[in-house]
Protein backbone atom coordinates (compact mmCIF):
# COMPACT_ATOMS: atom_id res chain seq x y z
CA UNK A 1 0.00 0.00 0.00
CA UNK A 2 2.56 2.56 0.63
CA UNK A 3 3.46 4.55 3.53
CA UNK A 4 2.04 7.92 1.93
CA UNK A 5 -1.91 8.49 1.51
CA UNK A 6 -5.00 10.05 1.28
CA UNK A 7 -6.45 11.48 3.99
CA UNK A 8 -10.29 13.24 4.94
CA UNK A 9 -10.41 15.48 7.81
CA UNK A 10 -13.95 15.52 9.82
CA UNK A 11 -15.20 18.47 12.31
CA UNK A 12 -15.36 17.23 15.95
CA UNK A 13 -18.80 18.06 15.98
CA UNK A 14 -19.31 15.55 13.18
CA UNK A 15 -17.21 13.26 14.22
CA UNK A 16 -20.38 10.85 15.64
CA UNK A 17 -22.23 11.01 11.77
CA UNK A 18 -19.99 9.26 10.32
CA UNK A 19 -21.18 5.90 9.76
CA UNK A 20 -18.73 4.27 7.08
CA UNK A 21 -14.70 4.60 6.49
CA UNK A 22 -13.32 3.18 3.75
CA UNK A 23 -9.61 3.60 2.18
CA UNK A 24 -9.46 2.04 -0.84
CA UNK A 25 -5.50 2.64 -1.37
CA UNK A 26 -2.95 5.13 -0.84
CA UNK A 27 -4.72 7.50 -3.18
CA UNK A 28 -8.92 7.28 -2.66
CA UNK A 29 -10.03 6.76 0.93
CA UNK A 30 -14.16 7.92 1.39
CA UNK A 31 -16.55 8.04 4.50
CA UNK A 32 -20.46 8.13 4.23
CA UNK A 33 -22.37 10.93 7.50
CA UNK A 34 -25.60 10.50 8.01
CA UNK A 35 -26.30 14.33 8.14
CA UNK A 36 -30.67 14.99 9.32
CA UNK A 37 -31.21 12.01 7.57
CA UNK A 38 -29.34 12.96 4.44
CA UNK A 39 -26.54 10.52 3.57
CA UNK A 40 -23.03 12.30 2.02
CA UNK A 41 -20.25 10.12 0.54
CA UNK A 42 -17.17 12.67 0.98
CA UNK A 43 -14.39 11.07 -1.63
CA UNK A 44 -10.72 12.35 -1.19
CA UNK A 45 -8.73 11.62 -4.07
CA UNK A 46 -4.83 12.29 -4.85
CA UNK A 47 -4.48 11.48 -8.91
CA UNK A 48 -0.60 10.72 -9.83
CA UNK A 49 1.37 13.24 -11.15
CA UNK A 50 2.12 14.16 -14.77
CA UNK A 51 5.14 11.52 -16.55
CA UNK A 52 4.37 8.38 -14.49
CA UNK A 53 3.13 5.31 -16.40
CA UNK A 54 -0.46 5.79 -17.91
CA UNK A 55 -1.08 2.10 -16.95
CA UNK A 56 -0.55 3.56 -13.14
CA UNK A 57 -2.58 6.53 -14.22
CA UNK A 58 -5.70 4.59 -15.64
CA UNK A 59 -5.81 2.58 -12.85
CA UNK A 60 -6.51 5.33 -10.41
CA UNK A 61 -9.55 6.86 -12.79
CA UNK A 62 -10.44 2.79 -13.05
CA UNK A 63 -10.42 2.69 -9.05
CA UNK A 64 -12.50 5.99 -8.53
CA UNK A 65 -14.82 5.18 -11.01
CA UNK A 66 -15.66 1.97 -9.52
CA UNK A 67 -16.18 4.03 -5.89
CA UNK A 68 -18.24 6.30 -7.42
CA UNK A 69 -20.90 3.80 -9.25
CA UNK A 70 -20.72 2.19 -5.60
CA UNK A 71 -22.49 5.28 -4.14
CA UNK A 72 -26.53 4.87 -4.22
CA UNK A 73 -27.75 7.48 -6.55
CA UNK A 74 -29.69 8.93 -3.10
CA UNK A 75 -26.55 9.97 -1.83
CA UNK A 76 -24.76 13.28 -2.31
CA UNK A 77 -21.58 13.00 -3.49
CA UNK A 78 -18.44 15.17 -2.88
CA UNK A 79 -15.13 14.87 -3.99
CA UNK A 80 -11.89 16.60 -3.18
CA UNK A 81 -8.21 16.25 -3.44
CA UNK A 82 -5.41 16.86 -5.63
CA UNK A 83 -6.18 15.33 -9.52
CA UNK A 84 -2.93 16.99 -11.06
CA UNK A 85 -4.41 18.72 -13.86
CA UNK A 86 -5.56 21.81 -15.24
CA UNK A 87 -8.70 22.06 -16.38
CA UNK A 88 -8.01 25.04 -18.61
CA UNK A 89 -9.63 28.45 -18.69
CA UNK A 90 -12.45 27.85 -20.96
CA UNK A 91 -14.61 24.99 -20.77
CA UNK A 92 -13.95 23.68 -24.57
CA UNK A 93 -16.67 21.35 -24.61
CA UNK A 94 -17.31 20.93 -20.92
CA UNK A 95 -19.33 23.49 -20.15
CA UNK A 96 -21.70 21.79 -18.49
CA UNK A 97 -19.10 20.91 -15.50
CA UNK A 98 -16.38 23.05 -16.32
CA UNK A 99 -17.46 26.95 -15.27
CA UNK A 100 -14.72 28.25 -16.33
CA UNK A 101 -12.83 29.59 -13.57
CA UNK A 102 -10.24 28.54 -14.15
CA UNK A 103 -6.68 29.53 -15.80
CA UNK A 104 -4.03 28.74 -18.37
CA UNK A 105 -4.35 25.43 -20.84
CA UNK A 106 -5.89 22.16 -20.13
CA UNK A 107 -3.27 19.56 -20.03
CA UNK A 108 -4.39 15.36 -20.70
CA UNK A 109 -4.94 15.75 -16.14
CA UNK A 110 -7.79 18.54 -16.52
CA UNK A 111 -9.27 16.46 -19.17
CA UNK A 112 -9.40 13.29 -17.62
CA UNK A 113 -10.90 15.02 -14.52
CA UNK A 114 -13.70 17.02 -16.99
CA UNK A 115 -14.39 13.70 -18.73
CA UNK A 116 -14.91 11.70 -15.10
CA UNK A 117 -17.43 14.99 -14.02
CA UNK A 118 -18.92 14.58 -17.16
CA UNK A 119 -19.48 10.79 -16.92
CA UNK A 120 -21.35 10.91 -13.41
CA UNK A 121 -22.88 14.32 -13.83
CA UNK A 122 -21.25 15.94 -11.67
CA UNK A 123 -19.74 19.50 -11.78
CA UNK A 124 -15.91 20.87 -11.12
CA UNK A 125 -16.29 23.98 -8.63
CA UNK A 126 -13.42 25.08 -7.58
CA UNK A 127 -10.15 24.16 -9.39
CA UNK A 128 -8.12 27.29 -8.14
CA UNK A 129 -6.52 28.19 -4.82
Amino acid sequence: MGKYGVGILVDRDLKELVVDVKRENNRLIFIKLVVGGLTLSVISAYAQQAGLDEKVKRNFWENLDEVVRGIPHTEKLFIGGNFNGHSGESAGGYGDVHGEFDFGVRNEGGTSLLAFAKAFDLVVTNSCF
